[in-house]
């Protein structure tokens, strides 16, 4: 999967007043609305936007710093773009004027303001998607990058996908459910009889001790069973627990549940009943299934407010609030979350 994209040109679709402040706007971008200041855009208005978890340097927005010493994030003065709730409305990213500064470093290719749309801003604006800094039992030793040929453990957010929603409906896809727990990325792969123990980003050294990652495939047997195993696959799950994140499932130990199975060879995702089949046969642990299959026009889901809605419930335990679910059809060719606002306001 891609990068995701954090800063981009866009035609901002829809200017409604703000219910509660006679000062404010209300701006739709696809799926994302954004609180601006009144009269500042109007529906149909090219401009830059900003996703949350954008790293926004101080130089295009000294404003987010309010006035503080801005902080910095990879050598990148700035500040974070987090979910936020003003007058009691949900505002998530930020726009910017498309300036003719910002013109002149996209460069001469685009011939008028419609050519701009879609227009990848990352590089030009130097904005960057901020990580949460790694904790030492996760850090550990690396072996090398993350291996070729296993998709990263990634899926876009639903408000990137007003288009492809409503195609999904029509057509009456059918779709897993699953609830989205809040850890860190985990995958464990046997390519070539090589196995690997992998974070996000990286693959780790085996002969370590005190990485998280590392130690709980250990103990769940994960590297003998793949290297016995009569396939190339790679398992992908949610490491959750203690000092994870927030562990908001208040695990004692650490723990692992399994979202994926790809086929290494095959190119290809797993259905679920075989990535269910799989997790018996290696003894694991699978993510919540809400749904085995289901259409979203089933689930009453006809928006993408109504897919956010559906977000909001309890997680695995059942006195937290879930970070979201993750929708995937059969082969997993369509994938899909949609993340908890109320869990973003609260843990962002």
């Amino acid at each position: 999967m891609s990068e995701r994209v954090m800063a981009r040109v866009v035609r901002i679709d829809a200017v409604e007043k703000h219910p509660n402040a006679d000062s404010l706007d209300i701006c739709t971008v696809g799926g994302w609305r954004v609180v601006t200041k009144l009269g500042e855009y109007n529906a149909g208005d090219i401009a830059c936007y900003m996703s949350i978890d954008s790293w926004v340097p101080y130089d295009i927005a000294p404003f987010l710093s309010k006035g503080k010493e801005p902080r910095v994030f990879n050598g990148i003065k700035g500040e974070r773009l987090r979910t936020a709730k003003l007058r009691n409305v949900i505002s998530q990213g930020l726009l910017l004027p498309l300036t003719n500064e910002i013109i002149d470093k996209i460069g001469p290719d685009p011939q008028c303001q419609d050519d701009f749309v879609g227009v990848v801003l990352d590089d030009i604006l130097n904005v960057r998607k901020w990580e949460a800094p790694i904790p030492a039992q996760l850090a550990g030793v690396m072996r090398g990058n993350f291996p070729v040929g296993i998709p990263r453990t990634d899926a876009e957010r639903v408000q990137n996908l007003g288009v492809e929603l409503q195609q999904w409906i029509s057509d009456d896809i059918q779709f897993e459910v699953t609830i989205k727990l809040d850890g860190s990325s985990m995958t464990v792969t046997n390519i070539a009889g090589d196995v690997q123990v992998c974070s996000r980003n990286l693959s780790l050294k085996l002969d370590q001790e005190g990485n998280s990652f590392v130690d709980l495939a250990k103990s769940l047997g994960l590297i003998e069973k793949l290297a016995a195993h009569d396939r190339e696959i790679a398992i992908q799950g949610e490491l959750i627990g203690p000092a994870i994140q927030t562990n908001q499932e208040k695990l004692p130990a650490h723990d692992f549940y399994v979202f994926e199975v790809y086929d290494v060879k095959a190119g290809k995702y797993l259905d679920s009943v075989a990535r269910q089949q799989l997790c018996k046969e290696f003894a694991l642990k699978h993510v919540p299934i809400l749904y085995e299959s289901v259409t979203l026009k089933e689930l009453g889901v006809t928006s993408i407010d109504d897919a956010l809605k559906f977000a909001e419930g309890p997680s695995l335990n059942p006195k937290a609030n879930r970070e979201g679910v993750v929708f995937k059809n059969a082969d997993g060719s369509i994938k899909f979350k949609a993340i908890s606002n109320s869990w973003l306001l609260r843990n962002e």
